[in-house]
């Protein structure tokens, strides 16, 4: 298949499509946290910036972004291959382009289950309002993009151990994309959401796949986070740190039917 860069789906709706306008909020977002440290991994919500960008801004200022970062979302639109990665090419948002890593992603080509597939991709949100942040920490980031579907405990652990060997001697930033609960009643939504923080938090990628299916937390990223933590603890991670957490209702008002937002860092 021959290149074809990845255009922007959501820039103008889900943030500002105005490259200033966008540099200066996703400036103003990572001035809400710190200081930086290395990491192996985060976990940064993909709402609108209006509802969750205070959340991803606070996630980002926390880390030091290496040359390299591969992000993990989830697949809204259920088109494409359940393990799909971008091939080559770029990535184009209104801050510039954000190239594909060729080694890196040739790595996770080899990985089991993975596909070379763009139609998963095309429309999709959680991997694309991310790049933003990681283009305003790191200028000139390098990405692999896998767009993952509903892949079961035992496949996303094999995911996650070849995504550590992908991974090793190519410092690379582990990127889960996930929002917590949706629409449910605040009270509600931040007791299941503690669930599975608290999973997240002990490092448990088998405990947080099992409690979000058990307990049914609408935790739409939840793939993409096992992966990640799956990953991160082959790679040597000790410890996660829970940067913020929020909902929707504290900017719309509405606390009957909110949408949860968590920012976690592991290093």
């Amino acid at each position: 298949m021959g290149r074809m860069d990845r255009e922007p789906a959501v820039a103008g709706t889900f943030y500002p499509g105005e490259p200033a306008r966008l540099a200066k909020d996703v400036a103003g977002l990572l001035r809400s946290g710190g200081p930086a440290q290395k990491a192996l991994g985060l976990l940064a919500p993909h709402a609108g910036y209006v509802y969750s960008g205070a959340v991803a801004g606070a996630t980002y200022a926390r880390v030091e972004v290496p040359a390299r970062a591969v992000v993990l979302g989830p697949n809204h639109t259920g088109h494409g291959a359940r393990a799909a990665l971008w091939p080559d090419g770029a990535f184009r948002t209104p801050l510039g382009e954000v190239a594909i890593d060729p080694e890196l992603t040739a790595a996770l080509a080899a990985c089991p289950g993975v596909r070379g597939d763009r139609a998963a991709h095309l429309r999709e949100h959680a991997l694309e309002v991310q790049l933003p942040f990681l283009q305003v920490r790191r200028p000139g980031v390098a990405i692999a993009a896998l767009c993952l579907g509903p892949l079961s405990l035992a496949e996303a652990e094999e995911l996650g151990g070849a995504l550590s060997e992908a991974v090793k001697g190519r410092e690379a930033l582990l990127v889960a994309s996930s929002d917590m609960s949706h629409y449910l009643e605040e009270a509600r939504a931040r007791a299941l959401d503690a669930r599975a923080l608290e999973r997240l938090l002990a490092l448990d990628p088998r405990g947080l796949y099992e409690t979000v299916r058990r307990e049914r937390i609408s935790m739409c990223g939840v793939v993409p986070a096992t992966v990640m933590l799956f990953a991160a603890r082959a790679l040597g991670a000790t410890r996660a740190e829970l940067v913020r957490y929020a909902h929707s209702g504290e900017v719309t008002g509405d606390r009957q039917s909110v949408v949860g937002y968590a920012g976690l860092v592991v290093s």
